[in-house]
């Protein structure tokens, strides 16, 4: 066994021969990768939002992606943080490290909730259609879950199972053993990134999507739970959740995405028998329109 991981480790990819760096070295502070992949994903889906309330029939206004990016990025933050702590970590609850970002530990479910949240909180104030602007905030989440997914394979985190038979792409990464394993963080990137902006954006460009209340947030929601569901199969459990995805077949990502889908699959039917809507924001009186 150990001739067979020496053998195997020579014949991989060593992450650390990548020369990959985690962060921006600024003298006084550290720039990291991972908090600049949270703001490029936010600063793109905020400027192709705007981008998107110029076609037509459009739920909301400019003025209202305003508010929604402050509100989602308090509701990533804080939901991801949270999310983390309540499903993976709830020995944390009531100390510090609850609130440690700085250490690591964001939830896409927990996240996922928090944007939900803030969607509702701008709704509601504004007196917006919440599904549709579900639908408008849904294209765009791919970015950040692109940016966020090389963030992690940057910082050497997050990586997947040990290879049943040596692949080209196989890799040790340090502190994980001298097993080849796979970059499954790529995986996620691809299967939770860049698929999602690949769907999400043809068809809102491409077809009438944009009418149909709620069909773009379902088909979001099923595609990204499915990439999710795959990538897991290739990913390393959490050390300390390890026994729970031995008993139980699967890994707790994929038991908390599979309610997901079968809503994602419930909100696509429910959106097909609707008629599509005729048309998109009126402004109330005194209001901007853009």
């Amino acid at each position: 066994m150990l001739e067979y991981l020496a053998v195997a480790a020579g014949n991989a990819i060593n992450w650390a021969d990548l020369g990959l760096k985690q962060g921006i070295d600024l003298g006084f502070f550290t720039l990291r990768y991972y908090s600049l992949a949270y703001l490029a994903g936010l600063v793109l889906g905020y400027w192709h939002l705007r981008r998107m309330i110029d076609a037509p029939g459009a739920p909301l206004a400019k003025r209202h992606a305003d508010d929604l990016f402050f509100y989602c990025m308090i509701g990533i933050i804080a939901g991801g943080r949270l999310g983390y702590v309540i499903f993976y970590r709830p020995d944390f609850l009531g100390t510090w490290e609850m609130f440690n970002t700085l250490g690591g530990g964001m939830s896409f479910h927990g996240g996922l909730i928090g944007v939900v949240l803030a969607i509702a909180f701008v709704a509601w104030r504004n007196g917006l259609n919440f599904i549709r602007v579900c639908d408008y905030i849904a294209v765009n989440v791919g970015f950040g879950m692109l940016f966020g997914r090389l963030a992690n394979f940057i910082n050497g985190e997050l990586w997947g199972r040990p290879v049943e038979s040596l692949v080209p792409w196989a890799m040790v990464f340090p502190g994980a053993g001298p097993e080849p394993r796979h970059p499954s963080q790529l995986y996620q990137a691809g299967l939770e990134g860049l698929l999602v902006i690949v769907v999400m954006l043809s068809l809102f460009w491409l077809t009438r999507a944009r009418y149909r209340t709620g069909l773009l947030v379902g088909v979001f929601t099923v595609t990204i739970s499915l990439g999710r569901f795959i990538a897991e199969f290739f990913r390393e459990p959490d050390a300390h959740l390890a026994d729970f995805a031995a008993q139980s077949g699967l890994n707790m990502g994929q038991w908390l995405t599979l309610p997901l889908i079968a809503a994602g699959l419930a909100l696509v039917a429910w959106s097909l028998m609707r008629p599509a809507v005729a048309s998109g924001y009126v402004p109330t009186a005194g209001a901007d329109s853009k």
